[in-house]
C-alpha cells in the first residue's frame, strides 16, 4: 500500500521519491528551481510590445499619455482646490504602460510614524513613505528612482495611502505630466480691483508707440498668446487690417533691424 505522501505525489503529478524518510520525514522536494529559462533565444509574438530601452519604452508611455486635469475637487475645512487623484493617475498611466511593455514596481520601502490630533481633537497616524521604484523596460533594463508620500489615518490605512500618493508623484513627475490648465502668468492682479481685460486696440497702439522697446515687444507677444489674442485683427498704421501676432513681428523686426 502506497502512503499518503506518495499519493499526494503521484497527484500532484512530481515522482515519488525512492529514498527512506528521515526522522519521519519526506526528503524535501526542489519546486523551485534556481535556474531561469534562458529567454536570449525569445521572439516577441504580434501582441507584445516593440523590444526598446526602457528610457525610449518611457517616453512612449509619456507621448501618449500627455496631460491630466486636475478635474477633482476637495472642499472642507474651509479649503477649496482642484487636484489629481491617484485612482485617476493610474487608469491613464496602466494602459498605456502595459501597451509599452513597462512595469512599475515598488522595490523597497521605507516608512515612519508619529501620532498625531485633528482640530478637533481627533487621534490620528501620520505616515511618511519613501519608495525606491524600478521603472522596468519590455528589455528588462531598469530605471530606478524615489519619491515620498505622506497620510494620515484613524486606522490602518496610512501606510497605503502614503505609497499611492508617492506612486502619483512618481507617475506625475516622472511623466512630466502637465494639466494643460491656464497659464497663471496670463493674468495679473491688482490691489483692490479686478485687473481689466486689455483690448486688442491698446495692445496695437503699445505695439505701434515707438517709445516701446524691443523687450517688452516680445512680452506683448507673449501676453498675447496666453491670451489667445495673436489672431485679433486690427488696422495698423496705415489703415489695413493686420493680426497682432503679424503686426507685432513685423514691428519688432523693424526696431531690430532684423526679419520677422
Amino acid at each position: 500500500m502506497t502512503t499518503l505522501s506518495e499519493r499526494a505525489a503521484a497527484a500532484a503529478g512530481r515522482p515519488v521519491q525512492d529514498t527512506p524518510p528521515v526522522d519521519g520525514y519526506p526528503p524535501a522536494v526542489d519546486e523551485h528551481p534556481s535556474t531561469m529559462p534562458d529567454l536570449g533565444e525569445y521572439e516577441p509574438g504580434p501582441d507584445d510590445p516593440e523590444m526598446v530601452p526602457v528610457h525610449l519604452a518611457w517616453l512612449r508611455v509619456r507621448r501618449d499619455v500627455r496631460a491630466i486635469a486636475k478635474g477633482e475637487q476637495y472642499n472642507g475645512g474651509g479649503t477649496r482646490f482642484n487636484f489629481r487623484g491617484v485612482d485617476t493617475v493610474v487608469n491613464c498611466f496602466g494602459p498605456v504602460t502595459l501597451r509599452h511593455g513597462v512595469n512599475v514596481l515598488p522595490s523597497a520601502v521605507e516608512a515612519e510614524y508619529r501620532d498625531t490630533t485633528t482640530s478637533k481633537g481627533n487621534k490620528m497616524r501620520e505616515c511618511t513613505a519613501r519608495v525606491t521604484w524600478l521603472i522596468v523596460g519590455p528589455m528588462g533594463d531598469t530605471l530606478t528612482l524615489q519619491t515620498q508620500g505622506e497620510a494620515l489615518d484613524s486606522a490602518d490605512k496610512g501606510t497605503a495611502k502614503a505609497q499611492s500618493v508617492a506612486l502619483r508623484v512618481l507617475l506625475l513627475t516622472s511623466g512630466l505630466t502637465p494639466t494643460h490648465d491656464k497659464d497663471p502668468d496670463a493674468s495679473y492682479i491688482e490691489r483692490g480691483n479686478e485687473a481689466p481685460v486689455r483690448s486688442a486696440e491698446s495692445y496695437r497702439d503699445e505695439i505701434l508707440d515707438k517709445k516701446t522697446p524691443p523687450g517688452r515687444l516680445q512680452q506683448i507677444g507673449y501676453e498675447l498668446g496666453n491670451l489667445r489674442m495673436l489672431g485679433s485683427r486690427v488696422q495698423n498704421e496705415t489703415g489695413e487690417w493686420e493680426t497682432l501676432d503679424d503686426l507685432g513681428r513685423r514691428i519688432y523686426g523693424e526696431r531690430t533691424g532684423g526679419g520677422s
